[in-house]
């Protein structure tokens, strides 16, 4: 006998520990059909940037929106300001910029797959990933000051130089995190009772990827070769020869995976980066106010993250949008779920990395 039942998760659950409500409508215990709710907090973050903060404040802002994401809000606030107000970036901070990007990369990944991890039950493979993230934990703080939410992004530049000191002690740390990578490798892809738990479930082929504007590891993980990274020369990531990685799964594994070896291709930009870091000034003067309209893309651990400003002359900006990854990835989260079995949901929607305080903002 078929009986259909409707289950909830969220907001609090041991798979989405954030404000975002789901409806399981499943047959015995295969799902057929998922409802999202993605309004669960309003912040009120855009309108208070287009009506109380000077321009000036609102990378600062923005770094508030979430503590995994904070440097990818502030560069995209500054990078759209900047185009504004038509600023001249010097290269080192271009570059610094980058270097701190990449470091909120890793961690981001390692915090995702150690969540996939638990969400599997596999809980010390969640404490091995979490503690192997210290490593570069302490390399964010020595670069920016702070572990999470660092003010590090300004509008015309950075706030701190990298010293010698701190990109020896950043160097020694990409040694711990690319030894972390090998070693958490093997568990992910090589462990039997992980490969059952991961393989051929939570699939996304190429095409309904394309077809739903999937973005960053999720649509890369499906075949899908996009990344703001080597789509705009706002950063210079061509200049460090990067290209993206693509797997072909689509499934947990393969998500998996991409971060994986995103980590360590992350590892590699970093070293590139101290490598060649061009001398000049970390923050260009900032004059005027933003007068037009202007966007900036920058590639966020999940994905495209957009922003848009208008300026009107004053301090106050006219107009703040910003469009997180997690937004648009929505309509292909809602389609991997279903056909699945429900005790599948909690891993594949770990290995989705939703971050809804990006969203509900």
């Amino acid at each position: 006998m078929t009986e259909t039942i409707e289950i909830p998760l969220g907001s609090q659950h041991i798979a989405l520990l954030e404000p975002m409500h789901l409806t399981f409508s499943c047959e015995n215990e295969t799902v057929k059909s998922v409802k999202s709710d993605m309004g669960y907090v309003h912040r009120g973050v855009e309108f208070a940037c287009q009506n109380r903060f000077d321009f000036k404040i609102v990378p600062t802002v923005v770094g508030r929106i979430c503590g995994l994401c904070a440097i990818t809000h502030s560069t995209a606030a500054c990078l759209a300001i900047e185009k504004s107000m038509d600023i001249a970036v010097s290269d080192r901070a271009k570059r610094l910029r980058i270097l701190a990007l990449e470091l909120d990369r890793v961690h981001s990944h390692l915090l995702c797959l150690a969540h996939t991890a638990e969400s599997a039950g596999y809980e010390a493979l969640f404490m091995k990933t979490m503690m192997r993230r210290e490593a570069v934990m302490d390399a964010i703080e020595a670069l920016t000051g702070n572990r999470i939410q660092f003010d590090y992004a300004a509008v015309g530049g950075v706030n701190r130089d990298l010293t010698l000191e701190t990109a020896r002690m950043i160097r020694e740390k990409l040694t711990e995190i690319r030894s972390a990578a090998t070693e958490l490798s093997d568990r992910f892809i090589n462990n039997a009772v992980l490969r059952l738990r991961f393989v051929s479930h939570g699939m996304l082929s190429g095409e309904k990827a394309r077809v739903l504007g999937a973005v960053g590891p999720l649509a890369r993980a499906a075949g899908v070769r996009t990344d703001v990274r080597i789509e705009t020369n706002d950063l210079p990531y061509a200049a460090l020869d990067f290209e993206p990685i693509v797997e072909q799964g689509g499934d947990i594994h393969a998500r998996n995976t991409a971060r994986l070896k995103e980590i360590s291709q992350s590892c590699d930009l970093i070293e590139r980066v101290i490598d060649s870091l061009p001398e000049g000034e970390i923050r260009a003067k900032v004059r005027g106010r933003p007068m037009l309209e202007a966007v900036a893309r920058v590639e966020a651990p999940r994905g495209e993250l957009f922003y848009l400003i208008k300026g009107n002359g004053t301090n106050i900006l006219d107009r703040l949008r910003i469009r997180t990854p997690t937004y648009a990835n929505l309509g292909a989260f809602l389609e991997i779920f279903v056909g699945e079995e429900y005790a599948n949901v909690p891993p594949i929607l770990a290995s989705l990395d939703p971050c809804m305080s990006c969203t509900a903002r």
